[in-house]
């Protein structure tokens, strides 16, 4: 027996049109669930993927959303309900960056940033939750961060939101897990993304030399991370954050 096979689920993933996001859809395609992924702004990258994964014989579908927007959201939920059917696993993986020092930081930053990580973890969790509920099997898989529990200077707004993630996580597994459907979160140290790919070299070279594993990581790194969650190898984690980081925060 494969613990850790998909094969009959469903699984929708936010974000998924790069980086982790992106590892993930294809992860999840070859162990055999039907998978579906939306992204905001980034269409080219959203489309590459669903011809690769179909050159490979695994296609996914996609579609568009701002995962702040209700109505998108909501629109989204037909979309999937009409192309996957019932999702049993949802990732909530879309995410923006920005390095702001308190004194830069203004209203509509913090507010854009809420609004992406947490606001948009909760619109899309409520829109598959309860049928989660209703059919007894689920699995919910939020994406927080190491910064969440380590902070960082110039990202206090976007600490602030995968913290609040985090909570998040913690309280709606108490609801879930009694009906079957568990709720986690993966907190990722420093990856290879384009969100790290920004910053500068001075940057980035003094923060490789803080990790003891001494480099940052990829986003094929992080995917089983998710994999084991999703999958039944993950059936006995409840409100966890398990956090692939290099040894950045050693939780």
């Amino acid at each position: 027996m494969n613990v850790f096979s998909l094969e009959g689920r469903r699984a929708l993933v936010t974000g998924g049109s790069r980086g982790i996001g992106a590892e993930i859809v294809a992860l999840f395609a070859e162990q055999g669930a039907s998978v579906g992924y939306c992204q905001y702004g980034d269409d080219d990258n959203a489309l590459a993927l669903a011809e690769n994964m179909a050159r490979r014989g695994l296609p996914v579908v996609h579609t568009r959303c701002d995962v702040a927007d209700e109505d998108q959201v909501a629109a989204m939920g037909r979309w999937a309900g009409e192309t996957l059917g019932e999702v049993d696993i949802l990732v909530n993986c879309a995410g923006i960056g920005g390095d702001l020092l308190f004194h830069e930081l203004s209203v509509a930053a913090f507010d854009r940033m809420i609004a992406v990580h947490m606001r948009g973890t909760f619109l899309v969790t409520r829109t598959f939750f309860q049928g989660m509920i209703d059919r007894r099997w689920g699995r919910v898989i939020n994406f927080s961060s190491q910064l969440a529990f380590k902070g960082a200077p110039g990202q206090a707004h976007y600490c602030a939101a995968k913290g609040a993630i985090v909570g998040f996580t913690r309280a709606l597994s108490y609801e879930g897990a009694p009906h079957g459907v568990t709720v986690n979160a993966i907190a990722p140290g420093p990856v290879e993304t384009d969100m790290l790919m920004g910053l500068s070299d001075a940057w980035r070279a003094m923060k490789q030399a803080q990790l003891p594993i001494g480099r940052f990581g990829f986003p094929r790194e992080i995917a089983p991370t998710a994999l084991l969650l999703a999958s039944e190898a993950g059936s006995y984690y409840v409100g966890q954050n398990l956090s692939p980081n290099g040894g950045d925060v050693m939780i």
